[in-house]
Order: structure tokens, then C-alpha cells, then sequence
């Protein structure tokens, strides 16, 4: 298992993480639910007419966090959009639920990939562990 996919499982068994962005000189964060390895790469899913797209377009750096069993990770990296529409599919493919409200042709789909990440796991029971995504 690469460092993108033991991120992606962790996510998966937590089922909710947060995001962390910036607008202007104010910190955003948020709860979100998708995680999809393609091609290597930690992807996230939203909307682009959601304002952490545009926060995310003016500035691409953010962290999540997430917390499960007495563990947790935080990813802190860039995200970067990725237009391609079979990464869209493989994402709704994932989450069939978003299906009612994305597709990968409607213009809004939004997937995003980490770029020079570091995930670092931590407990209050064992010394950290960084991994590079």
C-alpha cells in the first residue's frame, strides 16, 4: 500500500475529515467526505461553484484532519484541480449517493489532487508517522 492509498483508507473507515483553506487572511474549514486514489494521486471532491473552490483557486494550499479510533491524520499539502472527466467518474463512481447532485459533464464537478502533500499520523499512544503523498 503507497502513502495515497493508506491516507485514502484512513479517510474512508473515519467517513468525515476536514478541510482547511484561506480567504484572504481568514481560515475556512469544513467537513467533507470524499477520497479517491487515482492514478497514485489523493483526490477530493466539491463543487466549483462552492466558495472553497474559489478559495482554493486564489490560493491552492490546505490541510485536513482526521480523526478515527484514537488516531488521527492531517494532510497538509497543495490542491490542485484536475478537469480530466474519467477521474470524475471514478469519484462518482465511489460515491454513487453524489450522483443526484454532480456528473462529470455538468460543469460544477470539481476534483482536486494533492501536490508535494505530507500526511503525518499521530496518536496520543505512538510517535508520529510522516509519510510523503
Amino acid at each position: 500500500m503507497n502513502a495515497a492509498e493508506k491516507v485514502c483508507a484512513f479517510l474512508d473507515e473515519a467517513q468525515v475529515y476536514y478541510l482547511a483553506t484561506v480567504e484572504g487572511d481568514q481560515p475556512r474549514v469544513r467537513p467533507f467526505g470524499t477520497a479517491l486514489v487515482y492514478e497514485g494521486k489523493l483526490y477530493i471532491q466539491t463543487g466549483k461553484v462552492k466558495p472553497v473552490s474559489h478559495q482554493l483557486a486564489e490560493n491552492p494550499k490546505a490541510e485536513i484532519c482526521a480523526f478515527h479510533n484514537g488516531q488521527w491524520v492531517r494532510v497538509s499539502g497543495k490542491l490542485l484541480n484536475d478537469d480530466r472527466r474519467e477521474v470524475k467518474v471514478a469519484m462518482l463512481d465511489k460515491y454513487p449517493n453524489l450522483k443526484r447532485m454532480y456528473d462529470p459533464d455538468d460543469g460544477n464537478t470539481q476534483v482536486l489532487y494533492f501536490e508535494g502533500a505530507t500526511a503525518t499520523f499521530s496518536s496520543f499512544m505512538a510517535a508520529p508517522e510522516t509519510v510523503e503523498l
